[in-house]
Order: structure tokens, then sequence, then C-alpha cells
């Protein structure tokens, strides 16, 4: 079992987020999430569904809505210093912040870790732990891509949601999927979404 941290923020791309957790979840791995006050307004406005503010809520909430899993849930607040992810003596694994906002990538391109999302972003630079940033932009600036390439040289993985279509999706949960399987390969998690190129 890895434990993962999985961030989300207010960028638009819940889908994907809830995709992962499901299949972080039901592949058995121990999860640590947390989400910002925009990723909740994002939540209700692109899932109809709300994200609630109590961790505890949270977790009894998302239980219910993702169904039977072998893994382990964990939700932490936005200004939890407690949680493990703030902590280089208990980093995880590894953590994919999903959708990342570009505000959100920027704090961590400059060291800003003025809460749990981006302290526990920093917690995986500085211990040299996988951080995979999904950001959800169009199109870039200039500072943008400045933020990214410095994230890039610091040893995060920056993986855009753009979906491939050589498998022929025929829906969006099949674009979503092609995104989500990215990261669970960049997560070494095993998984069945698509089929890998080459393969008939």
């Amino acid at each position: 079992m890895k434990t993962i941290t999985l961030a989300i923020t207010g960028a638009s791309g819940l889908p994907y987020s809830m995709r992962l957790l499901e299949c972080l979840l039901q592949s058995g791995q121990r999860v640590h999430l947390a989400y910002s006050q925009a990723a909740q307004i994002v939540a209700k406005q692109e899932l109809d569904f709300t994200l609630p503010n109590r961790p505890q809520d949270a977790e009894k909430m998302l239980a219910e809505r993702l169904g039977k899993f072998g893994g382990e849930l964990r939700v932490y607040g936005r200004d939890d210093w407690y949680a493990p992810m703030a902590s280089g003596s208990s980093p995880g694994d590894a953590m994919v912040v999903c959708p990342c906002t570009m505000g959100t990538l920027g704090k961590i391109a400059g060291g800003i870790s003025d809460d749990l999302i981006c302290r526990a972003a920093d917690v995986m630079l500085k211990e040299k732990r996988p951080l995979i940033l999904v950001p959800r932009e169009t199109p870039f600036s200039a500072i943008h891509l400045e933020n990214m390439l410095k994230l890039s040289h610091a040893g995060a993985v920056i993986l855009p949601p753009n979906p491939g279509f050589y498998h022929h999706p025929q829906s969006v949960p099949d674009m979503v999927d092609f995104v989500v399987a990215r990261i669970l390969d960049h997560l070494a998690v095993e998984h069945d979404l698509v089929k890998r190129w080459g393969e008939n």
C-alpha cells in the first residue's frame, strides 16, 4: 500500500481528481486528501456535489459516493499543520495536485507554503519525492511556463490534462480515463483504464 497525497485546487477539472481518487482507493492505496475552498466551488459547478468543510464529513460523503474500496482515505483541512504531509518526517510516497491552478503552481514554484497544499508540495520537493502537477489553464502565459520550467528543474512532473485520441475515445469518461491513466503510470500504480500504445 502506497501513501499518496491528493490535493484538489480550484481549476476546472474535478472529474479528473474524482476519478483519480476512485482509482487509487480501488487499487488499495492510502490517500491523504486536501482541497481548497475554490475546489469546493468548482465541484458544485462541474459535478453538482458539495465538498464539505469538515474533514470528517468529507470522508463520510466520499466513502458513500465512491462505494466499496480496498484503500484508506483520510481528509485534512487546508490549515491542518499537524497533517502527516506537512512534515518531511512523514511525506508519503508521492503527491498529485489535480487539477492545479496557476496560483497554486506559482506559490509552489516560489516556495510559498501558506496552506497545507503548498506546504505538502514543498515537502515533496525538498525530500525528493514524486510530485505531479496537473495544470489546467489555456493558453499558458510566459509566467506560467517559466514557473512550470522552474518546477520541472526542481524535480516535479508537469502533466497537463491533455487527452490523446489514438485509443478512439467514445465518451468524456474515456478522455478522463486517458489522463488519469497517465497519472497512475507516474505513480507506478497498476491499472487497466486504457490500452497502451501498440496493444491490440
